[in-house]
């Protein structure tokens, strides 16, 4: 093998960058004292949160709901469950449920619920507005809880409870009660909980930072990729192909 020089040079001083640049990246000189990975995934966080906001358009769609009454009994055990988590989880949803105007009766794991449709999901677009909003405070208050971790147990019980009665009104036919309560989880309950703690931010508002690091993201790849290339050249590899000899 034949070594190239200028090949081989080349591709050494693309690579020694790139190791460079690495090394910046992982600095923790971006924001406060994040590295860049850190900050990049933080950013897009804000941007994933601030996308995610349908709170508004979900209220309208309930509308149509209003007065509409309904009964049904659910069970909450889960298979996973150890000895009385079971109902431990049917007493918090019969708390969330009585705290929002609902008659509930709890036999177990098994809860039976009876209420104004509308208004249940009118709550549960309430509390998911508070916890899209990082007012985590609200959700403490109304429900008599004390720590970030009993707060977030007691929201958890709107999908819990929501998911239940969605399946049981799928089998009752009831399509669209169960569609619309699959909005009001995928629209508001889970960006709510999922994004709880985060600052939300515009696409519109970060549009350069956001573009600057896409393009340096391909323009990245694509310098490692030439390094690799020019380093195996000048060491002699080569993707060409071989010249046929002619016999003579």
């Amino acid at each position: 093998m034949a070594v190239d020089k200028k090949h081989l040079s080349m591709g050494l001083t693309l690579l020694i960058s790139f190791i460079g640049v690495l090394i910046l990246i992982f600095a923790p000189i971006y924001g406060e004292g994040l590295n860049g990975l850190e900050y990049s995934d933080e950013l897009f966080n804000k941007l994933a949160k601030g996308s995610a906001y349908f709170i508004p358009k979900v209220t309208k769609d309930i509308e149509k709901f209003k007065g509409k009454p309904f009964d049904v009994t659910i069970d909450v055990k889960k298979a996973t469950d150890k000895p009385g988590e079971g109902e431990k989880r049917a007493e918090n949803v019969k708390k969330l449920y009585t705290t929002n105007g609902a008659q509930v009766e709890v036999n177990g794991t098994k809860v039976h619920i009876t209420g104004d449709f509308a208004a249940i999901l009118l709550a549960a677009l309430e509390d998911s507005q508070q916890m899209y909003n990082n007012n985590g405070d609200y959700i403490k208050n109304k429900y008599g809880v004390t720590d970030d971790d009993k707060m977030k147990q007691m929201f958890r019980q709107w999908h819990n409870s929501l998911s239940a009665i969605s399946k049981k009104f799928t089998l009752e036919k009831k399509v669209n009660e169960s569609n619309i309560i699959k909005t009001v989880l995928t629209k508001a309950i889970e960006p709510a909980y999922n994004f709880y703690g985060i600052e939300a931010e515009k696409v519109s508002e970060k549009a350069g930072v956001l573009t600057g690091l896409l393009a340096f993201y391909v323009l990245y790849t694509v310098w490692y990729g030439f390094g690799m290339l020019y380093l195996f050249e000048g060491l002699g590899f080569s993707t060409k192909k071989a010249k046929v000899k002619k016999e003579v």
